[in-house]
């Protein structure tokens, strides 16, 4: 870990349905990016300090990056109601916008579950955004519904998807498929014995975005 990034900031985003709860964990003062990772769903339990969300907060922030996470609307001290995926992505703008003013940096993105879904589509266009990580894509429907990915067909940034080869909602087979389509570059990760929560298999999904981020990122 970098000596540098390891202050926690708590604050709050002005977002538009109220205020957005949010940490920010410090990164050094000679980073190359600044970085914001999206929680899982938040009917199903999904906050901020989910342990997926927070693993891979460590493994950016190890790089130097400051990295930004929040609560959705109306999850934990975050204002406004959750409307099932829709307004969702206006809050990832607000991240994303807050991270841009702060730093200056380019933006690095990474979603589980509901937020790769809700996140991934906010930040393939957003061009402040240099490269994304999905982890446990929900290929099949979490909430009663089913998460529109067609967008990923034209992400031409950088992308990494970490799953695991158990992932209930996301069949191997079926994500292996879609990855296929997508537009280089892009690498899948495959966490075997893992479920969609990597239990017991944190490591292995933090140390696949490590090694990935030295692969793609000029750090």
């Amino acid at each position: 870990m970098n000596p540098a990034a390891s202050a926690i900031r708590s604050l709050f985003l002005d977002g538009p349905a109220g205020r957005l709860e949010a940490l920010l964990n410090s990164g050094a003062e000679n980073a190359t990016h600044a970085a914001l990772v999206c929680h899982p769903h938040p009917m199903f339990g999904g906050t901020m300090h989910n342990k997926v969300v927070f693993h891979a907060m460590k493994a950016l922030n190890s790089f130097g990056f400051s990295v930004l996470r929040f609560n959705f609307r109306g999850t934990g001290l975050s204002q406004g109601e959750h409307d099932h995926g829709v307004s969702e992505a206006d809050d990832v703008h607000t991240a994303l916008d807050w991270l841009d003013r702060e730093f200056h940096l380019p933006l690095i993105f990474a979603g589980f579950s509901f937020g790769a879904a809700i996140g991934l589509r906010a930040s393939c266009p957003d061009d402040r955004v240099k490269a994304v990580i999905g982890m446990g894509v929900p290929l099949n429907p979490v909430d009663e519904r089913s998460y529109d990915l067609n967008f990923l067909q034209s992400c031409h940034k950088p992308k990494l998807l970490v799953s695991g080869s158990r992932d209930q909602f996301g069949a191997r087979a079926k994500l292996e498929a879609m990855v296929n389509s997508l537009p280089e570059p892009k690498k899948l990760v495959i966490v075997e014995s893992a479920d969609h929560f990597f239990e017991g298999r944190l490591r292995e999904m933090r140390e696949a975005i490590e090694v990935w981020i030295k692969e793609t990122v000029p750090t």
